[in-house]
């Protein structure tokens, strides 16, 4: 049975939600499982830390760099297509890595490959979510980008498992057939919506990506982006040995991690739906105000019990922010280079991925406190949120 406000929602578009979902949580489960590979590949190629860790900054890089591109590819030739090219890169990088020689082989198969098809996958993907929905669109674009918490929380595991069965080059060929079976069956089911279908002689309804780019308020939607991003990677990099400063027990010290997956998990099923009801741009601005705010918490923690509720505030608080940023864009925007403008605000996170952690080891090491990153990361993320409140106004 339909209401009125499903009628310019198919049901086509929950299987585009869900495959969207299991295509996210594959391969950012893949990119998350090089913690379970880190040790292996320093044994192996008697690396360093600092040669093992670029692999996964490369790959972070490359998709928040590359992920603009990707979504031009799919607006022009559509998001099934470019997200299963994607996939099949992948499987690709992950079965060159596991034959890898040396550690230079590793970080062109494992980083710049595995970089290149998450590119691929993820905007493509996301992007296409967007024009099936107009009511609900905030609550499908949370259980959406929920895959991204809910990969990161199980492929590692599973990797690390496949590690201690069939060791590290084993356990990569077994990820790459994964890849193929579940990550591929997942693409394959996406399909551009009705209204975001480009017919001969007709125009999809919408800005186009020049048009956008030149306005303010994807300007300032873009200074969100580099502005948030430190706060959103430098837990990610640093919290664990936060805790252990303060004399953490060790699995405690890594689990503060998942607890950020377990918030970012919730913060994409919930805020999503809440931002259906009291209004998408708002709620932006409150979860940016959020991320800054949770990194006082983090400032003064000094027990586990802290820094485990600040993990679960700044998960909730960077999940929501990530849910929404698609639907907002196709209500800023409209159909026409949806996926286009959402990979090129992305290009604003990759500075952050890339250096806001190594920025903060480096202040540590000079002087052996995270204090001054910290806050740092606080008002990088406040500006973020008067950022976000000026797109919205504009």
């Amino acid at each position: 049975m339909h209401t009125s406000g499903d009628v310019d929602e198919p049901r086509y578009g929950w299987v585009v939600v869900w495959a969207c979902f299991v295509a996210l949580a594959v391969i950012f489960g893949v990119s998350y499982s090089f913690a379970a590979f880190f040790e292996p590949f320093a044994a192996e190629f008697d690396a360093s830390r600092a040669e093992v860790s670029l692999v996964f900054g490369l790959s972070g890089l490359l998709y928040f760099v590359l992920g603009a591109f990707a979504g031009m590819l799919a607006d022009r030739h559509g998001a099934r297509r470019v997200a299963s090219a994607g996939m099949l890169c992948i499987a690709a990088a992950l079965v060159a890595g596991s034959v890898a020689g040396t550690m230079t082989q590793v970080t062109l198969a494992y980083g710049v490959g595995l970089g290149l098809g998450i590119a691929l996958v993820y905007t493509p993907s996301i992007g296409c979510v967007q024009p099936w929905f107009t009511r609900r669109r905030g609550l499908a674009a949370g259980l959406a980008s929920a895959g991204i918490g809910a990969g990161t929380l199980v492929v590692p595991l599973l990797a690390a498992g496949a590690i201690a069965a069939w060791q590290w080059r084993g356990a990569m060929q077994a990820l790459a057939v994964g890849v193929l079976l579940v990550g591929l069956g997942a693409t394959l089911l996406l399909r551009t919506a009705p209204s975001a279908t480009r017919r001969a002689g007709a125009t999809v309804a919408g800005t186009p990506l020049g048009q956008a780019l030149r306005g303010r308020r994807f300007a300032w939607l873009y200074a969100m982006c580099v502005l948030g991003a430190p706060s959103m990677f430098v837990p990610f990099a640093h919290l664990s040995a936060s805790a252990r400063d303060l004399g953490v027990p060790e699995a405690q010290a890594v689990g503060l991690v998942g607890l950020i997956g377990i918030g970012s998990l919730t913060g994409r099923f919930a805020i999503g739906a809440v931002a259906d009801r009291i209004g998408r741009p708002w709620t932006l601005v409150g979860v940016m105000a959020s991320l800054g705010l949770s990194m006082g918490l983090w400032l003064v923690a000094r027990d586990y019990a802290a820094l485990a509720l600040f993990a679960l505030w700044m998960g909730l608080s960077y999940g929501g922010s990530v849910s929404l940023m698609p639907a907002l864009c196709m209500d800023f925007f409209g159909a026409r280079a949806v996926a286009s403008i959402i990979g090129t605000l992305y290009t604003g996170a990759a500075l952050g991925n890339l250096a806001g952690p190594w920025v903060a080891g480096r202040v540590f090491d000079a002087t052996g406190s995270y204090a001054t990153p910290i806050a740092g990361c606080g008002l990088l993320a406040l500006a973020a949120a008067y950022s976000a409140w000026r797109a919205v106004r504009s």
